[in-house]
């Protein structure tokens, strides 16, 4: 009888073992785990172990095979092996970027674990997310995370649950859109309405949670999908093979079957950027991250269909940025602080042998701490700033009389989001020169 027990035993084993070498599984009692991540920019930065070694990814469900970010040799600490070389394609006008691909890797996002993980390692410098964002991202995962695990997002209080497809249930929810996805290269789609000039107008759209923008629309005249006159042109992003550029507007709404998001931000990136994107041709175009984080999202691949209800975020008004500014870290350099300490001093006598007690007193010193340098990475044509005379490559000494060094990047990039008419004071350095400059916001579309 206990070698029937200890043989079935074995089975139950051997067999859980395969499967969760090809498939992300949570091992734990619940088969469920809760994940923070940090929002940045409405990107999710999620922490992924690699091979034992702590990483930060940016979760993407618009990328297929995990991207790593090999500009600082992570590869070394991960004891990864190249088995092959590829090329691979984004948006931009630039050129495939060559990627090396790596085998066998032990992933391992909370409790959720994958023993034979495949990734692929690009060592171009330029394909750096961490100076956009102002925090470490060493790379990008999507669809192998999400195919094998029911990934629920919750934007609102910033953490993502994990759990085993066969375990997840789903509660009633009357606030709650259920969504049908279509797949084309393992990414997925939804079917929404936009309102453009009083036509409503069906569109097919890829979910990207790796965009920052609202809402990406390709042109098409036929279709009524344009920006008319009332837009203003402006750097989109990066993506793989380079920068995209393109307009910016608004559309009159978007509707996901009973949300209605009323005046979302839409760009329109030109088409010499986004050939790559376009080979799906019924694809309208892209559904990004400050649409998303007006929503708690459930992603459920194997059912092929996702879930969104809406949270504290939905009515918050989609803005622009006012100042035609964009930032990005660019390495640290030494500053000095000031520090006040408690000092003693012994009190004696003039022939200085009788101590007569101790003096306490404030003494002041400094010292030199490592501090983020934030420099002007692009700047719109005609923006308030570009008027004011500011240059791409200044670097931001203070904003409004106090040191950048005191801000997040994220922190100085919302100033510049902020209702027209607010006045900005820049002190930045300039080819070893400081200079000031002042301006207001001004709302780009009007």
């Amino acid at each position: 009888m206990k070698k029937y027990v200890l043989f079935i035993v074995f089975l139950f084993f051997l067999g859980f073992h395969n499967f969760s070498q090809n498939s992300f599984v949570v091992r734990n009692k619940k088969q469920s785990d809760k994940v923070k991540f940090k929002l940045i920019n409405n990107l999710i930065i999620v922490p992924v172990e690699i091979n034992g070694v702590n990483l930060s990814f940016l979760l993407d469900t618009g990328v297929t095979k995990p991207i790593l970010f090999n500009f600082l040799n992570v590869s070394d600490s991960l004891k990864i092996k190249h088995t092959d070389t590829i090329y691979l394609r984004g948006l931009g006008e630039g050129e495939r970027i060559m990627a090396h691909r790596s085998l066998n890797n032990v992933f391992k996002i909370g409790d959720a674990v994958k023993l034979n993980q495949d990734l692929y390692a690009i060592y171009d410098a330029n394909l750096n997310l961490a100076p956009k964002l102002g925090v470490p991202v060493h790379g990008i995962i999507g669809f192998d995370l999400l195919k094998d695990l029911v990934v629920e997002v919750n934007y609102s209080r910033r953490f993502l649950r994990l759990t085993n497809p066969d375990e997840y249930r789903y509660k009633a929810c009357r606030k709650c859109e259920d969504f049908n996805l279509e797949f084309y290269n393992n990414k997925p789609y939804l079917n929404a309405v936009v309102d453009i000039q009083e036509q409503a107008i069906p569109v097919k759209l890829l979910i990207d949670s790796g965009g920052s923008d609202a809402l990406w629309l390709f042109e098409d005249d036929e279709r009524g999908i344009a920006s008319g006159n009332h837009f203003f042109y402006d750097f989109l992003g990066h993506g793989l093979s380079g920068s995209v550029y393109g307009k910016r507007s608004k559309i009159d709404a978007l509707h996901l079957n009973s949300f209605t998001l009323k005046k979302p931000n839409v760009a329109y990136p030109d088409s010499l950027f986004i050939a790559h994107a376009k080979q799906h041709r019924e694809r309208s175009g892209s559904l990004s991250g400050n649409v998303l984080m007006r929503f708690n999202v459930v992603f459920d691949y194997q059912k092929a269909k996702v879930v969104l209800k809406r949270n504290g975020n939905f009515n918050d008004e989609f803005r622009y940025n006012k100042s035609g500014i964009e930032l990005a870290h660019d390495g640290v350099r030494f500053v000095k602080e000031s520090r006040s300490r408690i000092a003693e001093k012994e009190n004696r006598q003039e022939d200085g042998n009788n101590l007569q007690g101790k003096q306490i007193f404030f003494a002041e010193d400094f010292k030199l701490v490592l501090k983020p340098i934030y420099a002007i990475v692009e700047l719109r044509e005609n923006s308030p700033a570009f008027k004011a005379g500011l240059q791409i490559d200044d670097i931001i000494l203070s904003v409004n009389g106090k040191p950048a060094h005191h801000f997040t990047l994220q922190k100085i990039m919302e100033m510049f989001y902020e209702d027209a008419g607010k006045h900005i004071r820049l002190k930045v350095e300039r080819n070893g020169v400081d200079l000031s400059y002042n301006f207001d916001l001004v709302n780009p579309l009007e």
